[in-house]
């Protein structure tokens, strides 16, 4: 999963962010609030995000529907994913991450962990009822 480029980027901010379909002429009108965008780019990048996968598209009338295939969280796990696996020393890789983590979001590792089955070292196995 490579990451977004700019303008794909934007976009699908807006969807995951709206979490309905939308037709390019929203998108272009919402980003046209901060900096201007010409239709036909939009419509293209939204093309090739839809052949990429990340996006479904629904024809309506005359124009498509795009909304997003994966929630943001799901898209940002892959690209932890790819991230881990590009490493040679998996423990470094997330050494160094976990090293550069607040402990606020510690915290929310380790109830990700507990809530997967995992238990962080030296936590004990929950007791079974008798």
């Amino acid at each position: 999963m490579r990451r977004l480029g700019g303008l794909e980027a934007e976009i699908m901010d807006r969807l995951w962010t709206w979490g309905r379909p939308a037709t390019v002429r929203e998108v272009v009108d919402d980003i046209n609030r901060t900096r201007p965008v010409a239709y036909t780019t939009v419509m293209t990048v939204a093309d090739i995000l839809h052949r990429k996968g990340m996006l479904r598209r629904e024809k309506t009338g005359r124009a498509w529907l795009y909304e997003a295939r994966r929630s943001r969280e799901e898209y940002t796990a892959s690209l932890m994913q790819e991230a881990l696996g590009s490493t040679e020393d998996r423990q470094a890789a997330l050494q160094r991450f976990v090293e550069h983590m607040s402990p606020e979001d510690v915290s929310v590792l380790e109830a990700a962990l507990r809530a997967a089955g995992h238990r962080p070292a030296g936590e004990a196995p929950p007791e079974r009822p008798s």
